[in-house]
């Protein structure tokens, strides 16, 4: 696996807090933890969970002192990560990144919607999925999945009927022929772009894993 180039090996004391986090393990590609460290780093989700894997498994010198130092030391572990994170500036991420270019990709879809500060992309991957799940007919606020899925995103489930009329709008095999305008058309058709026309099988497992971001 390539170095990322941001990745710092200091940064291994950031993945053993979070490994060591109950339940200790690795923990879920999408969990809160992982991407929160992620958005923190602009190191993609995967890269970290990869890095995690390695963390268990790698036997060098080095890692063995991280683990023997820090491994049953949680204060000794936290003074080391504040002082990290004082020294990287965490605190200050314009001096921080100053001279390094941050080209935001997997960010966006964790960020609040221009249009709708209250949604995320990552939640309307999650309504596009059910959208394709159901029919029509049965994109009201009463039906179970639909109810399910506000519980889990902590929105409304007429909020949720609300997105999927945008994605009705953007379905071709619907081909409706009125006129909408929704400050949520824009960001919807750009999903549909990349998923809707693509395996719904891949779209399906990517919402399951970002369950694990809402839990």
């Amino acid at each position: 696996m390539a170095k990322h180039p941001l990745w710092s090996d200091e940064y291994w004391l950031l993945l053993i807090q979070i490994y060591l986090k109950k339940p200790v393990g690795v923990k879920p590609l999408y969990s809160k933890s992982i991407v929160n460290l992620s958005l923190e780093l602009h190191i993609p989700p995967q890269y970290l969970y990869e890095q995690m894997f390695r963390l268990r498994s790698l036997k060098t010198p080095r890692m063995e002192k991280l683990w023997e130092t820090y491994g049953n030391n949680p204060k000794k572990l936290h003074r080391a990560i504040k002082l990290l994170r004082q020294k990287k500036g965490f605190n200050n991420a314009n001096a921080f990144y100053e001279g390094v270019e941050v080209n935001e990709t997997f960010e966006k879809d964790f960020k609040p919607l221009k249009e709708d500060p209250g949604l995320t992309p990552i939640m309307l991957i999650m309504i596009l999925d059910l959208y394709f799940r159901l029919t029509p007919i049965t994109m009201v606020p009463d039906t179970p999945e639909i109810i399910e899925l506000g519980k889990l995103l902590k929105i409304t489930p007429r909020r949720i009927c609300d997105v999927m009329d945008v994605y009705q709008f953007c379905d071709p095999y619907l081909n409706r022929g009125d006129f909408m305008i929704d400050p949520l058309l824009v960001p919807c058709q750009q999903l549909w772009q990349r998923f809707g026309n693509g395996n719904p099988e891949k779209l399906s497992a990517f919402a399951a894993q970002l369950k694990e971001y809402f839990r």
